[in-house]
This record gives structure tokens, sequence and C-alpha cells, in this order.
């Protein structure tokens, strides 16, 4: 069993983007991984804006990602970018915080004209910062997340199938990591 940490970097707290990790944290919960969820928008802005690497949200966050064997991360796409709330705990983390993790990026927005912002804005970041593997990430038009009224959320059904499948590749990748970490201890 891995432990995955499920970040979400909107900056907004009725966030389709949240809605839908904790959406997937489920499938991955009930593939037999322990998830622990994130809302970047919960560490104080003063620690973010004022890079205060020893802010105990801060010290928090570092330790999470320390623990976690995979990180599923999440963004809105602002202006072909991801969120500036994610830089800048990222740009807090240490240089290697995802040294040996196993990744999967996803991203939500209004257009598909942002589609290769995870390709060209994100994946480079998470590469730098030393994962091990980052997944074939996954882009989510808005339009195609639907939140009820009881907050749960339904995807449109070819959307939902093509995240199946990610998140599935991102788990079995997980499982393959693991394996071979625990053989090697």
């Amino acid at each position: 069993m891995a432990t995955v940490l499920s970040v979400s970097g909107s900056p907004s707290a009725t966030s389709r983007t949240a809605r839908l990790l904790r959406h997937l944290d489920q499938r991955l919960i009930a593939q037999g991984h322990r998830v622990i969820p994130l809302d970047v928008r919960t560490v104080p802005a003063e620690a973010l804006l004022g890079a205060d690497v020893r802010h105990p949200a801060v010290v928090e966050a570092a330790e999470l990602f320390a623990r976690a064997d995979g990180v599923l991360i999440g963004t809105p796409i602002y202006k072909a970018s991801y969120s500036g709330v994610l830089k800048a705990l990222l740009d807090l983390l240490p240089q290697y915080a995802l040294t040996g993790k196993t990744v999967l990026p996803l991203a939500t927005g209004g257009s598909t004209a942002h589609v290769l912002a995870i390709d060209y804005a994100l994946r480079p970041v998470l590469n730098s910062m030393g994962a091990a593997h980052v997944v074939q990430g996954w882009f989510t038009l808005d339009h195609d997340i639907s939140v009820r009224e009881d907050g749960s959320v339904t995807v449109a059904p070819a959307t939902a199938e093509a995240l199946g499948q990610v998140v599935d590749q991102f788990s079995a990748a997980l499982d393959r990591t693991t394996s071979v970490l625990a053989a090697a201890s």
C-alpha cells in the first residue's frame, strides 16, 4: 500500500479542481492506497508570500511530501500556467522534494487552448524537483466537471473513462515502485 499526497493547487474553496481530486482520491483508496489530501489554499498566505520556510504549515507540507510515495498534483490553469499558490508552495519545498516519487499531474481549465500547460509549465518543475517518474497527466475541461448540491462530483463519461485510465496507470506505477523499494530494504 502506497501513501499518496493529493495536492490541490487551487486558491478557491469551491474549486472544481479540488473536488475532482477528492473524487479521484476515492478511486485510489479503493485500490488500496492511503491518500492524504492537501489543499494549498489552507497554507497561510503570509507564509507562502513571505517565503517563510520555517512556518509550521510550510514545515508540515514539506513533511507530507517527504512521507509520500506518490504525489497527485492538481491545478487550475490560469494564463497557460499552473496556479500561483501552487508555485508559491513548490518554491518553498526542498529542491529535491520529489526524489524517488511517482507523480501524476492533473489540470483543469476552461479551454483546450491550455491543454499543453501540464507538459510545458508543470512537468519541467516536477522533473527538476527529482521526481522518479512523472506519469502521463490529464487536462479536464471545467464543463466536464459537474458539482451536485451535496458537493459531490459527476464527470462527463468520456472524461471519467480517460481519468480512470490515467489514475490506474499512476496506481500501477506506485505499486511497482513500492514493490521495488520493499524488496531492496
